[in-house]
């Protein structure tokens, strides 16, 4: 019988993952709880124990990993969109498929361990969203492989939960570990995404929905100023107008084009309303800042941001050194290195001088981010 550790009675929980690790170097295998039930683990390094857990599945076994940083060690090549999903979607209950392993560590496995993980150039990942997981890959200089352990069956998104009792009986012999979590929160194995390029598709819908992932996989466009009620607010209402006549559409109509354009301040209060010259401004192009509300930048739309626009080099420096994970560096509105200067305060004469740089330089940008 394997030996079954309640984790969340652990008087020293490191103990226990060094000893998973001892065990999975030794080419054991280790049952580990995650956020949709529990998975066999086996070192991607021990072609043995990869058999074992595999148990004539047909189905690639995915590799774990912490996040989309290390993903890209396995797939380099990986896509924008790859990036982006990774990124706002794990650590979570998402498995991606990805292509463009062309100089990845896959090629590093014995290739009796590629014949389990590597299925028509393709390679699966996951970022299972459970501390012990995440602790063990830290721990873990291998390569680590999964093997999902199926619930006791029954209607989809009503199985029973698995937990250490389910896992010793369908696991046997083959596990010499269980780290015992209890149930997890979804009955529902994880989404399988594969992603290919600038498409994406849903291989099997489990906790995360085809829908959040379409609305995760919009490209996702933050100004940035101090207040967020003057340049900001009119970079994000003029850009709205130029990406959408580029693309032929409504501002209103972004979303659906796969495109969120937001605006933050650094030093911003909740809820005020852009400056009524600023929204003059605005008007004179076209576009409506009538509706904005003022907002914070946070570590989250920080994170999330694939283009991330800032007025000065003031905001650029403070976005660096404020927000440590990042999804895009900070960049500067103008490609030439300077500042877009603050007007408020001033007549509305300044305020149409701020809006034709804006303007102007947002031209060169959608190009970019809409080429």
């Amino acid at each position: 019988m394997p030996r079954v550790l309640d984790w969340q009675s652990l008087s020293d929980p490191n103990a226990a993952i060094r000893q998973a690790a001892h065990l999975l170097r030794a080419g054991r295998i280790v049952a580990l709880p995650t956020e949709t039930g529990y998975v066999l683990a086996a070192s991607g390094l021990s072609p043995e124990a990869v058999e074992r857990i595999a148990n004539g599945s047909a189905e690639p076994l995915p590799l774990a990993v912490r996040g989309a940083a290390e993903a890209r060690d396995w797939v380099p090549e990986m896509s924008k969109l790859g990036r982006r999903l990774a990124r706002r979607l794990w650590p979570g209950p998402v498995t991606f498929a990805f292509r463009g392993m062309k100089g990845g560590l896959c090629g590093r496995l014995p290739e009796a361990v590629r014949q389990h993980v590597v299925f028509d150039g393709e390679v699966r990942l996951r970022a299972p969203a459970h501390e012990a997981v995440l602790e063990l890959l830290r721990h873990l200089p291998d390569p680590l492989v999964l093997s999902e352990v199926p619930s006791a069956g029954g209607a989809e998104g009503s199985a029973e939960p698995v937990g250490a009792a389910r896992v010793a009986e369908v696991a046997g012999e083959r596990v010499d570990l269980i780290l015992d979590d209890g149930p997890g929160p979804y009955r529902l194995p994880p989404t399988v995404v594969r992603v290919e390029g600038a498409a994406w598709d849903v291989l099997r819908e489990g906790p995360v929905s085809a829908a959040m992932v379409s609305q995760q996989s919009a490209c996702l466009v933050v100004f940035v100023c101090t207040g967020n009620t003057c340049r900001s607010p009119l970079a994000e209402a003029l850009f709205k107008k130029r990406l959408a006549d580029r693309l032929g559409c409504q501002p209103e109509e972004l979303p659906g084009r796969g495109f969120l354009v937001l605006s933050a301040g650094l030093a911003a209060m909740m809820g005020g309303p852009a400056a009524a010259e600023a929204a003059e401004v605005a008007q004179s192009y076209g576009a409506d800042l009538t509706r904005h509300r003022s907002q914070p930048l946070t570590p989250e739309l920080a994170a999330g941001a694939d283009v991330l626009v800032a007025m000065t080099r003031g905001h650029v420096q403070a976005i660096a050194e404020g927000y440590p994970q990042l999804g895009a560096p900070p960049r500067l509105l103008n490609p030439e290195g300077e500042d877009v200067a603050d007007p408020i305060g001033c007549d509305q004469g300044v305020y149409r001088t701020c809006g034709e740089q804006i303007w102007r330089h947002l031209e060169t940008l959608a190009a970019e981010v809409a080429p």
